[in-house]
């Protein structure tokens, strides 16, 4: 019988050396010294979600542990083991245990480590010094400024950014090579303006789309990810500046409606737009303060489609 494949693009993609890694190069080739020399610091990955912290941390326990990787490497995500229980218990008797084989020292890697609580933070201080003859850390955050100054400076800091649209695009091409999909180049640019940088994301929205077609098409991507095509959201804005309130809500429904996106949603798709408008760069910093205007309403609990249809009223208004 032959064995289905159910893993998720994501992990089935997903790089297993730093040589597949896209994008971060800086770091990249930072840990292949790492991986080389057989000795590294502690280290902090800090960036957004999507951008390879996750991959890198496990490439490098690749390319250091090769098959022994089941006794020398602890991985934990904090998000879902955050107390501090986890540090005096499983982390902390990981760490005081020696390597298995040749290797030189075990690897804990602590993801969404910005979820760890102040007190699992502190407890973790001490055992990183205390055990640092036989295990490294990695902790992985979205957000450094959660990670408590005595941590940041227990660790090398490296910053992953969001991947530019040719890494993206690299990375989706081999996908859809091997699964047989014909992808329109406007559709690689949609799923990317989608992603904005987010690897994850992306092989999310391609996998989605091939589930409807081996020919994945801009409108396609656009359907599946639930997001309007930028020229709708600029049409919507353009007759909005233009003092043509009623098409512009006609158009604000079929957005709405069609698509089924929120208040939110919106919002984010047009600031993405206003830098593109040719409007003078007074009138786009105008734009901007009433869009944060109504982002904080819509946060507070203002009723949605009030307001939404209040800032096509408000952007009407403004003056050069």
């Amino acid at each position: 019988m032959q064995k289905i494949d159910i893993l998720p693009w994501t992990e089935k993609y997903r790089p297993k050396g730093l040589d597949d890694v896209a994008g971060q190069q800086e770091a990249v080739t930072s840990l292949k010294a790492f991986a080389n020399t057989r000795n590294m610091p502690n280290l902090l990955f800090a960036g957004p979600p999507g951008v390879g912290k996750t991959t890198c941390a496990l490439a490098l326990a690749h390319q250091l542990y090769k098959d022994n990787m089941a006794g020398n490497f602890l991985e934990l995500n904090a998000s879902d083991e955050r107390g501090i229980d986890v540090v005096r218990g499983r982390i902390k008797d990981f760490a005081r245990s020696v390597s298995l084989g040749d290797a030189p020292f075990k690897l804990i890697f602590l993801d969404e480590g910005d979820a760890l609580t102040s007190d699992a933070q502190q407890a973790l201080r001490r055992t990183m010094e205390s055990n640092s003859s036989v295990t490294r850390f990695i902790i992985s955050a979205n957000y450094s400024s959660k990670i408590i100054e005595p941590l940041q400076s227990r660790c090398a800091v490296f910053r992953f950014v969001p991947l530019i649209e040719e890494e993206v695009k690299s990375a989706l091409e081999k996908i859809a090579e091997t699964e047989n999909l014909k992808v329109d180049g406007e559709a690689y640019n949609a799923i990317f303006y989608v992603s904005e940088g987010d690897m994850r994301r992306a092989i999310n929205v391609l996998q989605g789309s091939a589930m409807h077609s081996t020919h994945i098409t801009e409108k396609l991507v656009h359907k599946i990810s639930s997001r309007a095509t930028p020229g709708e959201v600029r049409k919507m804005t353009e007759l909005a500046l233009q003092g043509n309130f009623k098409e512009a809500r006609e158009n604000l429904d079929k957005l709405i409606i069609n698509y089924g996106l929120s208040g939110e949603d919106i919002l984010l798709q047009v600031y993405r737009e206003i830098p593109k408008l040719d409007i003078p760069e007074k009138k786009k910093v105008k734009l901007v303060g009433i869009l944060g205007e109504h982002n904080f309403r819509l946060v507070q609990g203002a009723n949605e489609r009030i307001q939404m249809e209040a800032l096509l009223a408000h952007f009407a208004d403004v003056k050069e």
